[in-house]
């Protein structure tokens, strides 16, 4: 009797924190990033891992999650390019797609070149003894991110003034104190240290709605090169990389 009774217990209270536990994770609070109607500008840094000469300027990329301002005024991520990697090394987070990223801003400049380590501010060239944060006097609207677990996105941008034209909303996981051992090329026998990586860069149509409002829904990728610490995203014309509004965080549970 005694043995029956304990075995009935203990698959009840089995049964119980089986409940709690799924009934926690279906209930999950999703992650939740809004700027206010002030600027936020994107500070993005075009890198390689195959570019001796950029570990010094991640390294002051780095510095920036300590600073004032972070995700609040100003949003930082790094678009490792491929360029490099015929040197002998290919860099495990580079993407064409970055590359391209980088060779439409340089065609907008009128520029012949591209080159890394590279900043670009707001959509324009950026050299590290400029101001990172925005004007005051400048507010393009609120935007407003919401990540639910299983990567389900939605955006709200809430423009200051009428838009004309379309908008997109890009969107990248990005990820933090990633280390790598190169043994090939030009970084040969270092270990490289990264933070603000883009590891998939992700973008939907806003559709507008009667209000004035723009609105769009996405799904990010279950599977990352690396754990996603963070997430960025923007909100650009078509016509242009640059951003119009831009804001970011930690997601939680990092």
């Amino acid at each position: 009797m005694h043995w029956l009774d304990f075995s009935w217990r203990s698959r009840l209270t089995c049964f119980f924190a089986f409940a709690v536990i799924t009934s926690s994770l279906i209930a999950a609070p999703p992650s939740v990033f809004e700027s206010t109607e002030k600027r936020v500008v994107l500070l993005e840094l075009f890198t390689s891992e195959g570019c001796s000469s950029c570990p010094p300027a991640e390294a002051w990329f780095r510095s920036l999650k300590d600073k004032p301002g972070l995700w609040t005024e100003f949003v930082p991520i790094a678009f490792h390019v491929d360029y490099w990697n015929y040197l002998g090394w290919k860099d495990p987070f580079s993407s064409a797609d970055y590359t391209r990223r980088q060779q439409e801003y340089a065609t907008q400049w009128n520029a012949s070149t591209i080159y890394t380590p590279a900043f670009v501010l707001n959509g324009k060239e950026w050299s590290r003894d400029g101001a990172i944060a925005p004007s005051p006097r400048e507010k393009p609207g609120k935007l407003r991110v919401t990540v639910a677990p299983g990567g389900q996105t939605d955006i709200l941008f809430i423009p200051k003034e009428k838009q004309t034209g379309p908008l997109l909303v890009e969107l990248a996981p990005l990820a933090q104190g990633i280390q790598t051992d190169v043994r090939r090329g030009e970084n040969a026998g270092r270990k490289l240290v990264h933070d603000f990586v883009v590891l998939t860069l992700v973008s939907a149509t806003l559709e507008v709605s009667g209000d004035g409002t723009y609105r769009a829904h996405l799904v990010l990728p279950e599977k990352s090169a690396a754990p996603v610490a963070a997430i960025a995203a923007w909100v650009r014309s078509p016509a242009s990389p640059a951003p119009i509004q831009a804001i970011g965080g930690w997601i939680k549970n990092r």
